[in-house]
């Protein structure tokens, strides 16, 4: 059915404001994946701010996994997925009485959890807690695999992985598209707990 021309001429009046308003939104919302040509080259040092901005396609020392090569690394259990997605840990001083909610996390199947350990800066007790759990996950041998990831463009995951290298922890990949590449490829995932 042909619109009458007064009609579609009050409908494109309509459209163009919130047309307008859309393209405004798209160019300031850069949490989302950006395409591949616009991946930053990698920087010498750790990213200390805007961690949701495109990352790099490397990292020295390390391997980048695509979701097929991560998949088949999880279907054969050749390494140690650890997802650092952070977390905000419940604020010491609370009222009595008030109600605290955990955030919920869902995250790879059989992954652990290591929250805020892909800062660009850790605290000291931070950095504790990351060689600590390395340590344990690895049982002391620098050369096990370990898959860091988070999500896509996250920079989180790739301090991490740079840092485990600093460490001297000698096989690393960095999953570069997380668990947001992992559910597009089809991988399940299942709710996390941040590990003690």
């Amino acid at each position: 059915m042909l619109l009458p021309r007064a009609l579609m001429i009050v409908v494109a009046a309509l459209w163009m404001p919130i047309a307008g308003t859309l393209a405004v939104s798209a160019e300031e919302d850069v949490s989302g994946p950006a395409p591949i040509g616009e991946a930053p080259p990698e920087p010498q040092s750790y990213r200390t701010d805007n961690y949701r901005k495109p990352v790099p396609l490397t990292l020295k020392g390390a391997t980048v996994l695509s979701d097929g090569e991560a998949m088949k690394i999880w279907t054969a259990k050749r390494a140690v997925f650890i997802d650092v997605y952070p977390h905000a840990p419940k604020p010491e001083g609370l009222p009595a009485g008030t109600i605290w909610r955990e955030t919920s996390h869902m995250t790879i199947e059989d992954a652990v959890w290591l929250p805020n350990v892909g800062y660009g800066v850790l605290s000291a007790d931070a950095a504790r807690y990351f060689q600590r759990n390395l340590e344990m996950l690895t049982k002391g041998d620098k050369t096990k695999p370990l898959v860091f990831f988070c999500l896509k463009n996250c920079w989180m995951s790739w301090n991490a992985a740079k840092r485990a290298l600093s460490y001297g922890y000698t096989n690393v990949d960095w999953y570069r598209d997380g668990t947001d590449g992992w559910q597009e490829a089809g991988g399940l995932v299942v709710d996390a707990h941040p590990l003690p």
